[in-house]
């Protein structure tokens, strides 16, 4: 049985009233749909307020789930929707990389690919180019932001993407293009310089 197969199971249980089903979605989309919010709504309470509103949103529409797409691109669309609205109804854009106290590094897990060797100079250019790659990201408009993550964090297609994004697969293209390109030329300095020369 495929992912999308076994979603739509559970989905079929909770329409028949089985709450517990539900529970298994959330267990099962949480932590991504946290890791993916926290990229819009910077403050960790918030987003985890966001993230609980999203599912009490996705469980009161369920009985509008059709199934044309999967169960978790119908969820991010909600989500990001969500945190949307929650930032327009806080009176804010979509916070920097100079909001919020979190340490940039935290999202970024592809630190180890970045390494040639664990010496201590490696080391702290990885830590700086997952640094500024993050620095980078959170400050892109929210549409590139969210696209890019999708695609290079979350590990979606274009299709998926176009699908929780409600717009055409072009416009994904075009996003995660502009956003590769912003984070590139933030990169630029940093990997002009010889390793031992970036601190």
């Amino acid at each position: 049985m495929t992912e999308r197969e076994c979603d739509q199971l559970l989905v079929e249980r909770v329409r028949a009233g089985d709450k517990q089903a539900f529970d298994l979605l959330v267990a099962k989309y949480q932590r991504r749909l946290m890791r993916l919010l926290s990229r819009i709504v910077h403050d960790p309470a918030e987003a985890e307020d966001v993230v609980q509103e999203s599912f009490i949103k996705a469980y009161r529409a369920l009985r509008h789930f059709r199934g044309d797409s999967a169960f978790y691109t119908w969820l991010y669309r909600i989500g990001i929707n969500t945190a949307k609205n929650f930032l327009a109804t806080q009176g804010r854009r979509a916070p920097t990389s100079s909001d919020g106290e979190h340490d940039p590094a935290d999202g970024f897990n592809d630190g180890e690919h970045l390494r040639d060797i664990n010496t201590p100079e490696s080391m702290l250019a990885s830590k700086q180019i997952a640094q500024t790659v993050n620095a980078a990201m959170d400050a892109l408009p929210v549409d590139l932001r969210t696209a890019i993550a999708l695609r290079e964090i979350e590990g979606l297609s274009y299709e998926e993407i176009s699908d929780i994004m409600a717009c055409p697969i072009g416009t994904v293209r075009s996003r995660i293009f502009r956003a590769r390109e912003v984070i590139a030329e933030k990169l630029k300095p940093l990997l002009d310089k010889p390793v031992d020369k970036r601190w």
